[in-house]
């Protein structure tokens, strides 16, 4: 599991008895997770109890509130969308399993057996890291997939809009639960896909910039400039925000034009903060 803390965080003394012990993926080192809101603090070398790998993931279990049944609530999330992508139940060993295959992991209650997502489709969800909530009863696998999660062949499974159930609005296509900037990417790659259908009507402004490259990279430029220019000239933050706006629009619709979606950026962007400067420095002329 990918987890990294500032030097200063690594090196606290702090109490023992404040902390559960969180194993550090595949290199069988161990971090302690200070159990307080809004904070985490870790510490591999003051906090070493010696204990193997087997029972840090063993005081990990045993710090979790299953339920009667031995389970707990497991959401599964697009570590750089942010989709929710599926939720299922966990129990000890599926959690325990998830942790050393780096693989979603989940209890079937109606098998009564472990499955991994993905162990039939391929589709699997690769586990970054793992975070648990403060009443320590529910599971987020905080991962990438392979490919669509739902066994519809949807990118996640939640595409079902109560709006539109309770209003009875009838939809072409699933919609699916989308952030602020993922709703964005799709209303830009709807209007690209009109303007191939060549439907009627006066285009919108992201047509006119679908179709002209030239205005459209006049755009992104101007809207770069108007950025810097807030911190030059001491402008308010509101003005900031609404200039960072523009930028992020017009660099979308460049974007779609490259066939890029925003997740492959945000993907390289933690690829590239994961590592060190001179790691992600030497990868560029690799």
């Amino acid at each position: 599991m990918a987890i990294s803390f500032p030097h200063s965080i690594r090196t606290a003394a702090v109490p023992y008895q404040n902390f559960v012990a969180f194993p550090r993926g595949l290199n069988h080192k161990c971090y302690y997770i200070k159990k307080t809101h809004f904070q985490v603090l870790a510490c591999s070398s003051v906090l070493d109890t010696g204990l193997s790998h087997g029972k840090r993931v063993e005081t990990l279990l045993d710090s979790i509130k299953w339920d009667d049944k031995g389970l707990a609530v497991a959401i599964a999330q697009n570590v750089d969308t942010g989709a929710i992508l599926m939720q299922g139940f966990v129990n000890r060993e599926a959690l325990a399993t998830t942790i050393t295959s780096r693989k979603a992991t989940f209890f079937s209650r109606s098998r009564k057996q472990l499955w991994t997502k993905g162990e039939t489709s391929s589709n699997f969800i690769n586990v970054h890291d793992i975070f648990l909530d403060c009443d320590r009863d529910s599971i987020i696998y905080l991962g990438k997939p392979d490919g669509p999660t739902c066994h519809t062949g949807a990118e996640t499974c939640y595409f079902s809009s109560i709006s539109n159930i309770i209003e009875d609005v009838q939809v072409e296509k699933d919609i699916l639960a989308m952030t602020t900037l993922y709703s964005l990417e799709s209303t830009i790659s709807e209007r690209r896909a009109e303007i191939e259908c060549k439907t009627d009507g006066k285009p919108s402004w992201t047509k006119k910039l679908l179709l002209d490259d030239k205005l459209l990279c006049s755009k992104v430029r101007e809207e770069a400039d108007e950025l810097c220019r807030t911190l030059e000239d001491n402008e308010d933050k509101s003005q900031t925000a609404s200039e960072m706006a523009d930028v992020l629009y017009h660099s979308m619709v460049l974007l779609a034009l490259k066939d890029v979606k925003m997740e492959d950026v945000l993907e390289k962007l933690r690829k590239r903060f994961s590592k060190s400067g001179i790691e992600e420095k030497n990868s560029r002329k690799t």
